[in-house]
């Protein structure tokens, strides 16, 4: 599967963020969240390992209940179940997030 990002459609995530729905097929799934400064990705947690990476500015990330700062060229492995998330220190800071399986609720 060859996706076009510019073609893709930025739907609402959290508060001052948007997603679009990447390359996905068998048990994988990759997004792109876009977040203006401050806005929070809230706690959160689902039965889907998760990888992180950071393409652009800075976020306070949380995992697990640990808050560290993290910033471009980062990346976060989340284990299935683990609460998570993220607040963005930068306007137009950038998360590429992959997952297993792929996440239903966002198709």
């Amino acid at each position: 599967m060859i996706v076009k990002g510019h073609t893709i459609e930025i739907v609402p995530a959290d508060k001052g963020a948007g997603r679009k729905l990447l390359a996905r097929g068998g048990k994988l799934m990759m997004t792109e969240v876009t977040f203006q400064k401050d806005a929070i990705g809230e706690i959160h947690s689902h039965n889907h390992e998760q990888i992180s990476y950071i393409v652009q500015g800075s976020f306070e990330f949380t995992l697990d209940g640990v808050t560290e700062r993290v910033e471009k060229g980062d990346s976060i492995y989340i284990p299935a179940n683990t609460l998570h998330g993220v607040k963005a220190l930068e306007n137009e800071s950038i998360i590429l997030d992959i997952f297993t399986p792929q996440r239903e609720d966002y198709l």
